[in-house]
């Protein structure tokens, strides 16, 4: 095959990321002590491109690489690991350090409200967050706002039972913001150390349903002074970009303090992160990494480099 032609589509399967890079970087330029040539200069910005690093995240990474190369400083792969290594731990590091656990006030309980559009895995997410918790040793109510979806309440039931958590529903198609309600009074009620609230799914474009968000945080607000602690957004890793346009329209509506990235497969979707870390002032709090409740595990940059240089 000529340089230039790789099908990155019918090899996407069988080398991850890295591999892809050390290819195009090492062996497809043949070797990085004079410089990159043009080709392999388009193949690395596509390869980046596809992985959601984004278009200035990309060329970032690239000029960074360019001016390596011809400084004679990335001729191996362990050249290459280390410069892009620090270059992207950089990005990630631009909002603040490693995640923490969502906050907990010395009195009364943690209150997080669960966001984000549909099909991201906000009820999952919801689930693993409690069983998490329940595992440190802690009282934990899951309250399902989502009153309209068929099966909403029903699939975080059964979660709190899974878990061991305590849990509060509405009447279908009730008021989201009177669960909520209800769902606060009980946490206090029975001494909870922590309230997640999972709430429907919505685009951010639905500007009524942005206002029921609002609603419900008010409510919260009014029974608890400085809840809810926590607004985390759930987004999906394979939705790539569209993820910093769903976190600044939520952040619009509700002040957000962190992201959760469902769904995260290292290999294909690995600049989902870096594009948020760079472009959003919003730290990345746990990483989704599969269907059982134990996956899910707070966001470290060593670990997610890890992960990508694999």
């Amino acid at each position: 095959m000529e340089r230039g032609s790789l099908d990155l589509r019918s090899e996407r399967p069988k080398r991850s990321l890295w591999q892809k890079i050390v290819d195009l970087a090492l062996t497809d330029a043949r070797t990085l002590d004079g410089g990159i040539d043009e080709i392999s200069v388009e193949e690395l910005e596509r390869v980046l491109l596809e992985s959601d690093f984004g278009v200035e995240g990309t060329m970032e990474l690239v000029a960074e690489l360019e001016r390596a190369a011809e400084r004679g400083r990335a001729g191996s792969e362990s050249d290459l690991r280390s410069l892009l290594g620090d270059r992207i731990r950089s990005m990630l590091e631009r909002n603040g350090s490693d995640a923490v656990e969502l906050e907990r006030p010395a009195d009364g309980p943690g209150i997080a409200l669960i966001l984000g559009v549909n099909g991201t895995g906000k009820t999952t997410t919801a689930g693993k967050l409690a069983w998490r918790f329940v595992q440190q040793g802690e009282k934990v109510l899951l309250a399902a706002t989502d009153t309209f979806r068929a099966g909403a309440q029903e699939q975080l039931r059964q979660w709190a039972e899974r878990v061991g958590a305590d849990y509060v529903g509405g009447d279908e198609g009730g008021d989201p913001a009177a669960v909520a309600f209800d769902a606060v009074e009980a946490a206090l009620g029975r001494g909870v150390d922590r309230l997640l609230v999972d709430t429907a799914g919505r685009l951010h474009t639905q500007r009524n349903l942005m206002e029921e968000l609002k609603k419900i945080d008010r409510v919260i607000g009014r029974l608890q002074p400085g809840a809810p602690q926590e607004r985390i957004l759930v987004v999906d890793a394979t939705s790539g970009q569209n993820v910093l346009s769903q976190a600044a329209e939520f952040g619009d509506a509700l002040d957000l303090t962190g992201l959760v990235v469902a769904k995260f497969d290292s290999s294909a979707r690995a600049g989902t992160i870096v594009s948020v870390a760079r472009e959003l002032a919003l730290p990345v709090r746990y990483l989704g990494t599969g269907e059982r409740q134990e996956d899910l595990e707070l966001f470290r940059s060593d670990r997610y480099l890890a992960k990508i240089f694999a």
